[in-house]
Parts: C-alpha cells; sequence; structure tokens
C-alpha cells in the first residue's frame, strides 16, 4: 500500500456535517486513509460508516446541538435552518473544537465534495515548519482546504472579521470562509506579489503564509496550470495517488468535484448545457472493495472502476 508520510507536524481537519452521506463517502474515506498522518474529525447524524479508518474519527451529535454547543462557545444565537450555513462557520472551527485540538500543530477545514491525493507531497516538513497558514488558492483561503498553526492567535483570527457576531447569526449563507476571512490574512490579495510582501510588514496576519494554487476544482473559471480553459474530464486515483489523463504522471493534492455534482457554482455559460455537470450522488458505480485494491475513476459521468 502506497501511503503519504508527513514527517513532522501534526494536522487535524474538522468537518460538522449533518443529513446523509453522499453515496461517494466510501470513496471519500478510502482516500482518508491513504493520508493516516492526518486525522479528520465528524460532528455528524449520519452515522459512522462501515469503511471508516482509524485516522478519521466521529462524534454523534444532532444538528440541533450542535447549534447549542456553537451558541454556548462562541457566545451568540447560532441558529440557521439549514446546515449549509456551517461553511461560514469554518473561520471558528479551531476556537470551538479547542479541546480537540491539543496535540495537534495544526487544524483545518474543508469540505466532502473531494477526493485526496498524496497530502503529504504537498503539506512537506519544510512547509509545515515555515507557514502558519497554507492555503490551496493563490489568492483566497480555500473552503475546501485550508490549514492554521493550532495556537490562540489562529483559533481566534476569525475575530478579526468585522461585525462577525451578525454575519454568523445571519440565517443565510454568506461565504464568509473565502471571503471576509480571507481579507484578514489577504486584505491585498489583487496586488502583485512584491507589493503583498510590502503589505505584509504592516500585520503579522499576512506573514508567513502559503497561497499556493492546487488547481483541484475543475470547471471553475480559473484556467488551468498550462494556461488552457478547458480543464481535465478524467481523473485516477490508484493506492493513494491522484492523476488525470491529460497531465501524464503529474500528481494533484485533492479533486474537489464540486461543477460535477451541481451547476450552482459553474460558469454562466455552463449552466444550462447539462453535459457539463452530473449529480454524482446518483453515479457511483464502483465496489469500495474493488476501488481500494485496484483504484477508480472520476469523471462527468459518475465514479467507475479504473478499467471501465
Amino acid at each position: 500500500m502506497t501511503t503519504s508520510r508527513l514527517k513532522t507536524a501534526s494536522i487535524l481537519k474538522i468537518i460538522p456535517y449533518f443529513g446523509k452521506w453522499p453515496a461517494w463517502i466510501d470513496l471519500y474515506l478510502e482516500s482518508c486513509r491513504h493520508n493516516p498522518d492526518i486525522s479528520w474529525l465528524f460532528y455528524t447524524d449520519c452515522g459512522r460508516p462501515a469503511t471508516a479508518p482509524a485516522n478519521v474519527q466521529f462524534i454523534e451529535t444532532t444538528f440541533e446541538d450542535y447549534k447549542k454547543l456553537v451558541s454556548a462557545r462562541l457566545d451568540i444565537d447560532f441558529n440557521p435552518t439549514h446546515p449549509y450555513k456551517l461553511c461560514d462557520l469554518k473561520p471558528a472551527f479551531g476556537f470551538i473544537h479547542q479541546d480537540q485540538l491539543t496535540g495537534y500543530d495544526f487544524f483545518a477545514f474543508g469540505d466532502i465534495d473531494i477526493i485526496y491525493g498524496r497530502l503529504g507531497t504537498f503539506l512537506t516538513e519544510r512547509v509545515l515548519q515555515k507557514y502558519n497558514v497554507i492555503s490551496s488558492h493563490e489568492r483566497r483561503l480555500s473552503g475546501h482546504f485550508s490549514l492554521f498553526r493550532n495556537n490562540e492567535k489562529y483559533r481566534n483570527a476569525f475575530r478579526k472579521i468585522p461585525h462577525w457576531q451578525q454575519l454568523l447569526e445571519n440565517d443565510q449563507h454568506l461565504g464568509i470562509d473565502e471571503s471576509a476571512f480571507s481579507k484578514v490574512f489577504l486584505p491585498h490579495r489583487k496586488h502583485p506579489k512584491w507589493l503583498r510582501s510590502f503589505w505584509s510588514l504592516s500585520s503579522s496576519y499576512q506573514r508567513n503564509t502559503l497561497y499556493k494554487e492546487q488547481f483541484s476544482t475543475v470547471l471553475s473559471p480559473m484556467p488551468w496550470w498550462d494556461g488552457r480553459t478547458d480543464h481535465p474530464q478524467q481523473w485516477f486515483w490508484q493506492n493513494g495517488t491522484l492523476t488525470n489523463g491529460r497531465d501524464g504522471e503529474r500528481e494533484f493534492m485533492y479533486l474537489h468535484f464540486m461543477n460535477w455534482k451541481s451547476n450552482t457554482w459553474l460558469p454562466k455559460p455552463l449552466r444550462n448545457e447539462p453535459s457539463a455537470w452530473m449529480k454524482l450522488n446518483k453515479l457511483v458505480r464502483v465496489d469500495i472493495d474493488v476501488a481500494a485494491k485496484k483504484g477508480f475513476k472520476i469523471s462527468p459521468e459518475g465514479f467507475t472502476a479504473i478499467d471501465s
């Protein structure tokens, strides 16, 4: 078995998730299994999947009880009608769940419409020693994968967001994790890198940060790493390694297939083209035992065995 090993720092990724597990959850967990030096912690009412590896833990709770926990920890009235609002809560995860973070060097937030590659190939010992904040986007925090050093400063960094209490008490999803929270660490994101470095002298939150585009999200508006506007459509996961059918042996940190399961965030020209996206929640056509042994393919047609 090929696994991705981090040499020093430990990471806990916190994900509250309520409702029903997506059909691909076993494949997601299999990709977690091949990153044994990273831990995942779910707060959920979905139950513990039978295929969950040792590095993925679950705290069973209801959405109502979780909202009460958040309200008590943050001293606000957090009572959204839909779990999607939890995305806005990501900046505060380190503070809310600090009791679970004892012994970890980093905490992280993210999503589950993802298949991970070998994370340790990208989160190397040098990177984790040097940087306090790490994002998989170049000019903002990534809502699907961002890391923060586990200390009081970064657990409380969400308090730098203006009017954060009112934003969290608002029932609507506002995208705080990628918008308002990004401005704490990268307020001049549209400036050239040399000028951003100059501005960073005015705030310690802007220093020792790494924003490196990992080209994880297919069908996003941005060009691919090679400048092409068309993104790879065939992706392959085998023994922890993630590649695609166009970029040869180049490995990728993870695949975020948000735009293949819904047209909500597609670029406008593609939103009315059914061929551009499919509801992947209904298109998992690979047995987990086969996927673990032989790998699997991800495409607009869904999840299939690697030799299909």
